[in-house]
């Protein structure tokens, strides 16, 4: 199987994990063929560290040859995990203008989705183009913050939109995400909430942007509506997280300048045959990816490096099953993020609780390293 690859995998360079039977496996893939690193690196943090465009690895054949399996479907002899391990996982937020707008519809609803098209159509028609057109930090935005004020439509989402200072969180703990193919979970007492398709930058420690992924940053919108200062529980759930197929590697066939310019697709299948489709598109990003990843290491350090979601436009509106109410998950939901340079982000929804448990830390990891001879 390799549908879920970028359609131009032959001449990408793929970094990943996968688990080929005796624990995480630094992978890369080049020329069609899968090597294993890890004799070079036994992780992908240690990898992008050192990495000068040439690896060296043991060849394991051909990656149709491989087998790797949807966790809901026991086809396949191997595991496929998200691509990073060590790096801090971190979020931007409200980085785009229709997504700024939803988040103060969030707030102004209080997590009840039920009030939302209504604040939605009014909040649109006064600043839907203005935000569009507005520079984050600029004289411009000092003055549409002042008009938004005297008009009672202020929210600390349009400060994050607008001003200065961007919104970067930490959006999981490090090794929690999932990978292609896995599942992801929504807390069991959620009734309104999304996913979030996104592009995915992954720095080294020197911040150096390596390359990228995609990523579903899994979001509640009753918790988050219902305070801002419920984020971590909106964002932070045992499968909440989900990064891959692969890291697609910066060189001369991809760069970022393909980051700026993607449009993400996304698809969610519903259990009921229900079916839902959107795009993100990067060009309208309201801040570069380069500046989102200089404000996350403004004032921090990330020896492991750090994998940065970039925020996105796409909010979900279509109704499901009230008329009024909206979109939000059903246990079974299989959901596809999209983009030709980094392929197909496949997960299925279940809740956080049903998800199996997150027990392979990192004090499991350097075990496992260890028994395998990885670290001497």
């Amino acid at each position: 199987m390799t549908d879920f690859l970028p359609r131009d995998w032959r001449e990408a360079t793929l970094l990943g994990r996968a688990d080929l039977g005796d624990g995480p496996t630094p992978i890369m893939v080049r020329d069609g063929r899968v090597f294993d690193i890890s004799r070079a690196a036994p992780t992908v943090s240690a990898f992008l560290d050192t990495y000068a465009g040439s690896a060296n690895g043991r060849d394991l054949g051909e990656f149709a040859d491989l087998g790797f399996r949807l966790a809901w479907d026991g086809k396949g002899a191997n595991k496929l995990l998200a691509p990073i391990d060590l790096q801090c996982i971190k979020a931007a937020g409200v980085t785009f203008a229709v997504s700024a707008v939803e988040r103060v519809i969030e707030e102004r609803a209080r997590g009840d989705a039920s009030r939302a098209q209504g604040i939605r159509d009014a909040l649109k028609d006064r600043v839907g183009s203005d935000l569009r057109a507005v520079k984050p930090g600029s004289p411009e935005s000092v003055k549409l913050k002042a008009a938004l004020i005297a008009d009672g439509l202020w929210s600390q989402y349009l400060e994050v939109a607008i001003g200065p200072d961007a919104e970067i969180f930490t959006k999981s703990p490090v090794l929690s995400s999932m990978g292609w193919g896995d599942l992801i979970g929504i807390r069991s007492d959620s009734s309104w909430n999304n996913p979030e398709p996104e592009i995915v930058i992954v720095c080294n420690r020197r911040g150096e942007a390596m390359g990228a992924a995609l990523g579903n940053d899994v979001n509640l919108r009753d918790f988050e509506g219902r305070s801002a200062l419920l984020l971590g529980k909106a964002k932070d759930n045992n499968a909440s997280c989900a990064i891959g197929p692969f890291i697609r590697l910066f060189d001369a066939g991809f760069t970022m300048d393909h980051v700026r310019q993607a449009v993400l697709e996304l698809e969610i299948f519903g259990p009921e045959n229900y079916r839902l489709e959107g795009k993100s598109t990067m060009a309208e990003i309201s801040r570069d990816p380069l500046d989102l990843c200089r404000q996350a290491m403004s004032e921090h350090q990330y020896p492991d490096g750090f994998a940065l979601f970039l925020g996105t436009l796409f909010a979900p509106t279509q109704d499901r099953d009230e008329p009024g109410r909206g979109f939000t998950h059903k246990v079974g939901d299989v959901v596809r993020v999209s983009t030709p340079k980094l392929g197909v982000l496949e997960n299925k929804v279940t809740t956080s609780k049903e998800a199996p448990p997150w027990t392979f830390g990192v004090g499991d990891l350097m075990r496992n390293l260890a028994q395998r001879g990885l670290l001497a």
